[in-house]
């Protein structure tokens, strides 16, 4: 008698589901992402993604599904695919995502600078050439403000003895005291209360202009007006439930295009190479070249440029016109069977920020192929020319 009773109740519970989920169903799902800067990892292990995933929801009424990242590579692939309906993480994410389709929430925290900070034998930026830098993953923001200030000394982390990726920044303060790094960068208000306790260590070689400070949340324009504003009056009133402090700053527009340009760019040429726009490929296309999409397979199998062929590009080098090719891994190459290194080939990937077709077009021309082509604009210019796409 009593199993019969759990089973009525277990079926009961059933059908409310069931009810729930057709209620939700009737709407598309909403995806966020929540980026974790390594120095933020504890501030974001106070977000409760269950408890985010039920007020977002509530708020925009349809199902919302969070998910986490700590690998900011991933993060910025992903913005610049679209990837999620909601990012919710360092500034630039924000700031990729804003020049894609997305529009402006607010941040958590106030605007902050970033400092280049050397050892005392080190009196300028100009003199970290030869030098050795200590900083956190490559797409963090510190990594960003550290490029940006070295280019305005006329420097690039080519012109550097080593650049050493770790995941903590402030580590890089003790690297400094231990002598194994020349140079980090810190905030501001990290540097004010390190250099109290450690007087004559180190000194300030340049200061950035102002950053958007803790998490920053973007949602995608395409999304009805009605559940962008519930979303962001979640974000600036209830979203302190989930852990995640209120978005009550709303940093000026300036600061993440500033952070942007200060992004990993690929250059504008590549010697030995053709760079080609979107409508030049399609022409290329029509006369018989092959286009390489060197992506990962998920974003290749999601949305692609019609008749690309898929290479991945396996980067672990410096976004940088001096990476080490070694370092990576472009066997997909050599197993493309339609490639003739005699004949037109074109590399694309996400567009300017993105380096693999950068490196996979130089290591192609290295490797014999006498006909280069690079699309620097990828997929993004490929979508705003109207051009057809396949895939997902």
């Amino acid at each position: 008698m009593n199993h019969g009773r759990r089973s009525i109740g277990t079926c009961m519970l059933c059908a409310a589901w069931l009810l729930a989920t057709a209620a939700f169903g009737a709407q598309a799902q909403l995806t966020a992402l929540v980026a974790v800067e390594p120095t933020a990892k504890k501030a974001a292990n106070t977000i409760l993604r269950s408890a985010a995933e039920s007020g977002l929801a509530k708020a925009a009424g349809q199902a919302v599904t969070v998910t986490t990242s700590e690998d900011l590579s991933d993060v910025m692939r992903a913005t610049r695919s679209a990837g999620f309906d909601i990012f919710i993480g360092p500034p630039q994410v924000a700031a990729s995502a804003l020049q894609r389709g997305y529009e402006l929430v607010g941040a958590t925290q106030k605007s902050d600078k970033y400092l280049l900070v050397g050892v005392q034998q080190v009196d300028a930026v100009a003199a970290m050439k030869g030098r050795r830098l200590y900083l956190p993953q490559q797409d963090s923001v510190y990594t960003y403000m550290a490029r940006g200030m070295l280019n305005e000394a006329g420097l690039s982390f080519q012109d550097l003895r080593s650049v050493q990726y770790e995941k903590f920044p402030q580590a890089g303060l003790t690297a400094l005291t231990l002598g194994s790094a020349d140079a980090t960068v810190v905030r501001e208000d990290e540097w004010a209360e390190w250099s109290a306790a450690h007087p004559k260590t180190a000194r300030v070689l340049a200061t950035s202009q102002p950053v958007p400070g803790g998490f920053s949340v973007v949602v995608k324009k395409d999304l009805p007006a009605d559940t962008r504003n519930k979303l962001a009056q979640w974000f600036g009133t209830s979203s302190a439930n989930v852990g995640l402090p209120a978005v009550a700053v709303r940093p000026e527009n300036t600061e993440y295009k500033r952070l942007a340009e200060l992004g990993l760019f690929t250059p504008s040429s590549l010697p030995g190479v053709n760079r080609v726009s979107a409508k030049e490929a399609r022409d290329l296309l029509a006369r018989g070249a092959t286009l390489v999409d060197t992506r990962t397979e998920k974003e290749y199998k999601a949305k692609r440029i019609r008749g690309a062929v898929f290479a991945a590009y396996v980067e672990k080098s410096l976004k940088d016109v001096a990476f080490n090719a070694a370092q990576d891994d472009f066997a997909a190459l050599d197993k493309v069977p339609q490639l003739d290194k005699g004949k037109p080939v074109i590399f694309a990937c996400n567009g300017a920020e993105c380096w693999k077709s950068y490196k996979a077009a130089k290591v192609a021309a290295g490797k014999g192929f006498t006909s280069v082509y690079w699309l620097r604009g990828g997929l993004p210019e490929w979508d705003e020319n109207g051009l057809p796409t396949e895939g997902g």
